[in-house]
């Protein structure tokens, strides 16, 4: 690991994943005539604010041999340029770079109250820190290819504030007032998957001088700029303790959606990965009505009688070659007799709702496995001892 990759103004506001694709994306288009001014934007964007060194800065201070009279390839026959191998550094060694704050020992008021890192931070804490995030994409030109430039030549027009409202469903002010985030959990909410929607991460700028009025930004990206920012507002949730997170796949991409452990997260993952047919679509829409933020009993309960379809459908293929004939059963047992896809009196309706949490992940696990026998059959059978070619 290299020293100054743990230092604090080191620590990446991205995915490292998304950092090390931007980056390669970059280095592949070395020939590009403004390449130094579009790397040093990436290291701004990619990297915390705030310090006064940093990627960025230690970016600018490289100089390249071979300037002056009579010289004008700073390659000077070499296939990097001296920025470019900067770059180049970063993205080869990026597993040493934090996605997170580095690790500190309590303060005093943390240690007085037991705990073992920081506090977790009010709801007001989290409204007043969205909008200073809010603030600093829109600096970063995050929200000009919606909203325009608030240039001193060209204002916005129309207002920031009236696009945002009819979305937003209320009336709003640009920039956004915190306290009436902070006043209602569902203005805090409604707005984050609002904005989610607005953002869009530029790869160009120019510098506009007059009145000071600053960059200008350009060639917009909303895939990765949408990767960002529900990196940055998932963090920040994070570090309020609540429950909801911005999801990153599946129809509900964009929308809160509830938090699981990493080893549901990851199921759900694999199963939003797969291929799209009819069936994986109904996984598809099971899983966005289960977490979508307020998912109640119809919902969830919806949810379960979906993959209990699906799994029925696949019952006599391929099911029996993963559960025997009891537990294929009992399955069915819970699909038939627990009020989830049938309405008579003979449902049992008397349980509780986490009830239904267990029965759908129960199910989602087994739609899963289900697909591994699938792919196997696929595949066909592996022949051992058979040399390539032969």
């Amino acid at each position: 690991m290299i020293a100054r990759f743990v230092e604090p103004d080191y620590q990446l506001v991205w995915p490292r994943a998304l950092f090390v694709a931007e980056s390669a994306g970059l280095l592949n288009k070395r020939e590009m005539s403004d390449w130094n001014d579009r790397c040093e934007l990436l290291l701004e964007d990619a990297f915390v604010r705030g310090y006064a060194g940093g990627p960025a800065v230690e970016f600018r201070e490289v100089t390249e041999p071979g300037f002056g009279f009579g010289s004008s390839d700073p390659r000077n026959g070499q296939i990097f340029t001296r920025k470019q191998l900067f770059l180049r550094e970063l993205m080869v060694n990026a597993d040493g770079l934090h996605e997170d704050p580095p690790l500190r020992e309590p303060y005093w008021r943390e240690r007085a109250r037991g705990l073992h890192g920081p506090a977790r931070l009010s709801f007001t804490a989290v409204a007043r820190q969205y909008v200073d995030l809010v603030r600093e994409l829109e600096v970063a030109g995050y929200f000009e290819r919606r909203f325009g430039k608030d240039c001193v030549d060209d204002q916005y027009d129309p207002d920031p504030a009236y696009l945002i409202e009819n979305a937003f469903g209320g009336e709003v002010t640009w920039p956004i007032d915190p306290e009436m985030l902070a006043a209602d959990r569902e203005n805090l909410f409604q707005m984050i998957e609002v904005l989610h929607d607005f953002v869009a991460r530029p790869k160009r700028r120019s510098l506009h001088q007059y009145g000071e009025c600053g960059w200008h930004h350009s060639e917009f990206d909303l895939t990765s700029g949408r990767t960002v920012y529900r990196w940055r507002v998932n963090s920040l949730l994070r570090r309020g303790d609540i429950r909801y997170h911005l999801a990153n796949e599946g129809a509900d991409v964009g929308r809160l959606v509830d938090v699981t452990d990493d080893g549901r997260s990851d199921l759900v993952r694999s199963l939003l990965a797969r291929e799209a047919n009819e069936q994986d679509d109904q996984v598809r829409h099971a899983i966005s009505l289960f977490r979508g933020r307020g998912a109640g009993r119809h919902e969830k309960r919806s949810a379960v009688a979906t993959l209990a379809l699906v799994i029925e459908e696949r019952r006599h293929g391929i099911l029996r070659e993963v559960l025997a004939r009891t537990d294929r059963g009992a399955l069915f047992d819970i699909a038939n007799n627990f009020h989830i896809r049938h309405q008579d009196a003979k449902q049992k309706r008397d349980y509780d709702d986490f009830y239904l949490d267990w029965i759908f992940w129960l199910y989602l696990s087994t739609v899963e496995l289900m697909n591994r026998v699938i792919d196997d059959q696929r595949a066909g059978p592996t022949q051992e001892g058979c040399v390539a070619g032969s």
